[in-house]
């Protein structure tokens, strides 16, 4: 807020920070900007002006067996790993939570180190861990290393939630004689179920848009629909890649949406428990 006491020193300043932030915001929406009317053209390349405009590409893509089979995929690695993150990222950040113990930097460093590690660390890394137990070239490996990459924003958005949590809730309901299955079920869990939603909506995100790890543990009758993208900019380029792209992106602003109506609800749920 400007108090009318500013220097012109700080209002350049706050000038230069607007334009920079307008700078940034356009760079990283140009390239979607560019993409999304492309799937719109009439023609059969990339290129502008537009030579008008069809549904073509979506109809190729919705009548292609290759692309749905591709996006069925994507949903059925991407729930799955969604429901595994989601259980083992909220008991894990219960457990750090609750105990106190000298270690408990340590672990949570190595439950979000997912995040930080270059994917392709990861993908390179659960290969070689799985291969010998027959893990790749299934579903089952893929879904376990999607979830190894989604329970850490599980994790960070379950203990943001619970940081705000009072504990003197837990020790009411106990003092009552409620067992602790009880007591989450009953009083934890209601308090913090929008930062699990949270969590759930980014590790879905998380393993939807995933195409380094498919590419190395996904078999053909496995592929993900932006490993399917990634293929057919290789093989054969063609504008249903850029309906898949805007369906992506289309999903993506969803999952935003929700993240933020969820973070809203989480914040008034907790100052209500508080």
């Amino acid at each position: 807020m400007r108090t009318g006491t500013e220097t012109t020193g700080e209002r350049l300043t706050q000038i230069g920070l607007i334009a920079l932030t307008g700078a940034v915001l356009i760079f990283l929406v140009t390239p979607i900007l560019i993409i999304v009317p492309l799937s719109f053209s009439s023609g059969s390349f990339f290129y502008y002006p537009l030579p008008g405009l069809s549904l073509r590409w979506y109809e190729d893509f919705f009548s292609s067996s290759f692309w749905l089979q591709s996006l069925e995929n994507s949903l059925i690695v991407g729930i799955s790993a969604t429901v595994l993150a989601t259980t083992l990222g909220t008991l894990a950040a219960l457990g750090i939570w609750r105990a106190r113990f000298p270690a408990q930097a340590l672990v949570l460093a190595l439950l979000i180190s997912p995040m930080v590690v270059p994917v392709i660390i990861v993908a390179v890394g659960v290969y070689f861990a799985f291969a010998p137990l027959g893990l790749n070239n299934g579903y089952l490996g893929l879904i376990l290393a999607h979830t190894t990459l989604g329970a850490p924003f599980v994790v960070i958005t379950v203990l943001a939630t619970l940081s705000n949590f009072d504990r003197t809730l837990i020790r009411a309901a106990e003092s009552l004689g409620a067992a602790r299955i009880t007591t989450f079920r009953r009083v934890t869990l209601p308090l913090i179920l929008p930062g699990v939603a949270s969590g759930a909506v980014f590790a879905f995100a998380a393993s939807f848009d995933e195409v380094v790890v498919a590419l190395l543990m996904a078999g053909p009758g496995q592929r993900t629909l932006p490993r399917q993208m990634f293929a057919g900019i290789n093989d054969n380029i063609s504008l249903t890649i850029a309906a898949a792209a805007t369906m992506l992106i289309a999903i993506s602003l969803v999952l935003m949406i929700a993240v933020g109506w969820l973070r809203r609800r989480s914040a008034r749920m907790v100052q209500v428990g508080g």
